[in-house]
């Protein structure tokens, strides 16, 4: 190592000297030979400041910058290539970036130098390392990302873009999925960089199918060759296969492999339209399309549906070791094959649930672009601020076509959530959906900001001043006919709920409260000396009025026909009498009077002459 630095150039070597001491304070510090735990600043930070010290005296940032990662770069050649990444001796790696991260936080060196050499370290090692590779970033993520993004974001945005290439989607799918999750979690929601703005459709995913040759019979147009002068006529006639439908008729097996034939290659075609939604456009390819899906949508209820289950502690297929031996990675393994489109096991994935559910939420994708093309829905993208035209197609979906696509998504919704645990499932897949509306609206207003700026001090001020002003304590001034609410004081608590007892509080007052009230109200009329005394006196008797009128709708509604005739409403409801009332009145005029109660009638009337008298 001396020899090593020896050749190098004496700041280089000064600078390679202090990481060397920094590296051997981090294996102090850090005893486990995994990622996690990372360094701190606190566990190196009193080395970190002293690494200038007695090495540079008036070079410039850049020149300080090439400096460290000159000797940076020294250290991690010296160990990528001589130790594996599965070895805990590669810990020195993972030391050596967390030393780095440190030093370009508190701008010693570049803060990009930390990617540059992840991004070599990707580049170097396989599949299974670079999964290593990025346990130790999503550990990073934060703090990797926190200063001088916008510096930063391009190096590790391409050092995931060439991981995804190199992946497969069909063995590496998690793998590919943990890539994208982590750029999610720590690029910003309104960055641009993963956005698709021209709506470009992957036109290059193409479903390779097989297809009969011109030679080949098929279900459709297979015959029996009958023609002598052919060579081999007869030959061919008396073969199974060739034989007439009347001599060798087929047997339900038999029709049910020619149904599923004949179905092959309708249900693989609408891959091309999922693929290229644009297709349906031209000509007569959107009414394919339909007779393709209603024959999908029939095919799928009439299949009885297997439900694909795992075998608890059977090895998955592909399973690796992970980081440290410390177990098995059981999602590594996961295997997400592109379709298999062989004639032989078409009849097995069409009973496949999860390959239903599959193909149906591909068909619900499609339907939602379509019925995004509808007349209706053109109208909402008249706003001014949908000014990407690249998303704005001008097929218009007729009045025919979008009924059968509202009809056919509501069919795809019922059969989903008949299945097993279906209304799980569609609610996941229709939440997903609705969401991916409101970034195709973000995308067709050419990706708006959607991070609003920081509030200022002066804002936060002065909305804190308004709410102290909405809530400050007011003494409310009583006007005419105000509620006392002195009962409410603090004073006389132990009485304030009694008061909130009374029922003059909550019962609504009858008919005969209401006629004297009124009564009151004349009298004070009369009685009243200014103006603003008149019209308060005034205005309590409407409202009395007003609510005996609305009483009397509900129980003497006869009484209403004379309040035409003039009289007051005292007048009107002070004939009527209560039933109970006329009965005593009846009873006391049936009642013989004595000489006593009244001299003009005698106690006792003259009887008939023949009826005798007593006496």
């Amino acid at each position: 190592m001396a020899a090593d630095a020896l050749a190098e150039p004496p700041s280089v070597a000064a600078v390679l000297s202090k990481l060397e001491t920094l590296l051997r304070r981090a294996r102090e510090v850090k005893t486990a030979t995994t990622v996690d735990p990372p360094l701190s600043p606190a566990d190196v930070g009193h080395e970190t400041a002293s690494l200038y010290e007695g090495v540079f005296s008036e070079e410039s940032e850049s020149h300080r910058f090439a400096i460290v990662e000159t000797a940076a770069r020294k250290i991690f050649y010296d160990a990528v290539p001589s130790i594996s990444i599965w070895d805990p001796e590669f810990v020195r790696v993972w030391d050596l970036f967390d030393i780095l991260a440190i030093l370009g936080a508190q701008g010693t060196c570049d803060t990009s130098l930390v990617f540059w050499l992840i991004e070599e370290l990707l580049d170097s090692q396989t599949t299974e390392g670079c999964r290593v590779v990025l346990d130790y970033l999503e550990s990073r993520g934060e703090r990797l990302l926190q200063k001088d993004f916008h510096k930063t974001h391009l190096i590790i945005l391409r050092a995931c873009n060439e991981l995804l290439r190199r992946l497969s989607r069909a063995e590496d799918a998690v793998l590919c999925g943990r890539v994208f999750f982590f750029l999610f979690q720590n690029f910003p929601l309104g960055d641009k960089s993963s956005v698709n703005l021209r709506g470009e459709f992957h036109e290059a995913n193409v479903t390779s199918y097989e297809t009969p040759l011109p030679s080949e019979p098929t279900a459709d147009t297979e015959k029996m060759e009958v023609d002598g002068s052919q060579p081999n006529a007869k030959l061919r006639d008396s073969t199974p296969a060739n034989r007439s439908p009347k001599a060798h008729p087929k047997g339900p097996h038999e029709d049910s492999a020619v149904e599923t034939s004949e179905f092959y290659p309708i249900f693989w075609r609408m891959q091309e339209d999922f693929a290229n939604p644009t297709r349906l456009f031209e000509g007569s390819n959107l009414t394919t399309f339909r007779n393709g899906l209603e024959r999908t949508l029939l095919e799928f209820g009439e299949t009885p549906v297997v439900v694909q289950t795992k075998v608890v502690g059977e090895p998955q297929q592909g399973t690796k070791r992970k980081f440290g031996d410390e177990g098995v990675d059981h999602f590594a393994g996961n295997y997400n094959p592109k379709y298999l489109t062989s004639r032989d096991l078409f009849e097995l994935e069409l009973s496949d649930l999860a390959f239903q559910r599959h193909i149906l939420v591909q068909a619900l994708i499609l339907l939602d672009f379509l019925l995004s093309l509808t007349e209706k829905a053109k109208k909402k993208l008249a706003d001014p601020s949908i000014n990407n035209k690249a998303l704005l197609y001008p097929y218009t979906l007729s009045d025919k076509d979008r009924d059968w696509a509202i009809s056919m998504r509501s069919k795809i919704a019922t059969y989903i959530r008949n299945g097993p645990e279906g209304q799980f499932y569609y609610r996941m897949v229709d939440t997903v959906l609705s969401r991916d509306k409101n970034w195709v609206r973000w995308k067709q207003e050419s990706c708006p900001p959607i991070v609003r700026d920081a509030v200022t001090a002066e804002q936060y001020q002065g909305a804190q001043n308004a709410a102290r002003r909405a809530t400050k304590t007011r003494n409310v001034r009583g006007g005419a006919g105000a509620l006392d609410l002195t009962f409410l004081s603090e004073a006389d608590s132990m009485n304030n709920l009694e008061l909130l007892k009374d029922s003059a509080r909550y019962k609504a007052p009858s008919i005969e409260q209401l006629v004297k009230g009124i009564e009151g109200d004349d009298l004070d009329l009369e009685m009243a000396m200014t103006d603003e005394e008149t019209q308060s006196l005034q205005a309590a008797k409407s409202s009395k009025t007003w609510r005996a009128l609305r009483l009397a709708a509900r129980t003497t509604l006869s009484k209403l026909d004379k309040v035409e005739t003039g009289k007051s409403l005292p007048e009107i409801f002070k004939d009527e009498e209560k039933p109970e009332e006329k009965v005593e009145e009846k009873a006391e005029e049936a009642l013989p009077k004595t000489p006593a109660e009244g001299n003009e009638i005698s106690a006792v009337e003259e009887t008939p002459s023949e009826v005798p008298v007593t006496t």
